[in-house]
């Protein structure tokens, strides 16, 4: 399934699932290629990259701090942030292999920009379909404007920051010319506790915002995205390696090949079973007519007997009168006698 703004504004289509590789690949594009083709046969609709380079998302005192992100290089002497940054980016040569990649596979190829000139080389060179805004970007309202001018939808993710950044971040991207925006409930914990998801946000969200919402997971295993799927999300995002022992930033809290899959089938069967707001009788006639109830005699009653309510009882099957008719034959006269369990029609009376 291909990204379509409208038919999420609609409704009308099961999640679209965003396999997050971020920095997964570790600088690697082969293991890049491997775990976009196993995100495709998991049944991944999109895949994501990260576009940053050295220069646009860390200052000279993060480097200098040399703080790292991921547990697996806090504390180490042989990696430096500014090593491993340089490692991890992916250049535009390998933008475009990989897009190419994605291509072949008939899988959407996205990535988060973190510079203005990322987001022009996405959409003005790659012409990804969306732009996906990560919630560190939430009160970035400059780089918000920008990317909202570039023509393309906006799915942006809402942790970090309260509402009255998420609103701010909003009107941001209309100002800069974006009507078509997807928001993402995320909670930017690696992991979050289970206190802490708080999936009831994607109901506030849909009160509060006149624009599909979908949601971004960042807990481990599988249940609290297979749950957004009762929520009606029009998006999920999930990160995703192929081994979660990997030396690297994100693999402990990814979906392996195992649990993507699980998330995609349930995104599928699950939507399914969403079904409609109206209520609709799906079992046949015999069915009903085998679980239901009718009205049938209490005991023996002799042609001529009025009937009261202590001479009705109602049992299986449903193929006679309906007790919700009950009234109806209080006070009626029997034309023939009737005996015990018999089941009532409108001609015995």
């Amino acid at each position: 399934m291909r990204f379509n703004y409208q038919a999420m504004v609609e409704g009308n289509q099961r999640p679209y699932i965003i396999a997050e590789l971020g920095a997964n690949h570790n600088g690697d594009m082969e293991l890049a290629k491997t775990l976009i083709k196993t995100a495709k046969e998991c049944g991944a609709d999109a895949v994501k990259l990260q576009s940053w380079t050295v220069d646009d998302l860390f200052s000279k005192k993060k480097y200098e701090d040399n703080y790292f992100l991921g547990d697996d290089y806090r504390n180490r002497t042989d990696y430096s942030l500014k090593t491993v940054m340089e490692a991890y980016a992916v250049n535009k040569e390998q933008h475009f292999m990989l897009q190419k990649y994605c291509e072949e596979l008939d899988i959407d190829f996205v990535s988060t920009p973190f510079s203005m000139a990322g987001a022009d080389m996405l959409v003005d060179e790659l012409h990804v379909p969306y732009l996906k805004i990560a919630s560190l970007d939430v009160d970035n309202i400059p780089f918000l404007r920008h990317v909202g001018s570039k023509g393309v939808p906006v799915v942006i993710s809402t942790g970090l920051t309260g509402m009255d950044d998420v609103c701010a971040a909003v009107r941001a991207l209309e100002e800069g010319g974006c009507h078509e925006i997807v928001i993402l409930h995320c909670v930017s914990m690696y992991p979050p506790k289970d206190e802490q998801v708080n999936l009831n946000n994607i109901d506030m969200y849909n009160m509060v915002f006149d624009y599909p919402v979908g949601y971004s997971d960042h807990t481990i295993g599988t249940v609290a995205p297979i749950m957004s799927i009762a929520k009606n999300v029009c998006i999920i995002e999930k990160h995703f390696t192929m081994d979660k022992n990997m030396e690297g930033w994100d693999h402990k809290v990814s979906a392996d090949p195992a649990e993507l899959k699980a998330i995609c089938d349930a995104a599928r069967q699950g939507y399914t079973m969403l079904g409609n707001y109206h209520k609709v009788v799906v079992e046949d006639q015999n069915r009903r007519d085998e679980f239901k109830r009718s009205i049938v005699a209490k005991h023996d009653m002799p042609a001529g007997h009025v009937l009261t309510f202590d001479d009705l009882d109602y049992k299986r099957p449903g193929t006679g009168i309906s007790p919700k008719y009950y009234e109806a034959l209080i006070g009626r006269e029997l034309k023939h006698d009737v005996k015990y369990d018999d089941i009532f029609t409108w001609g015995d009376f």
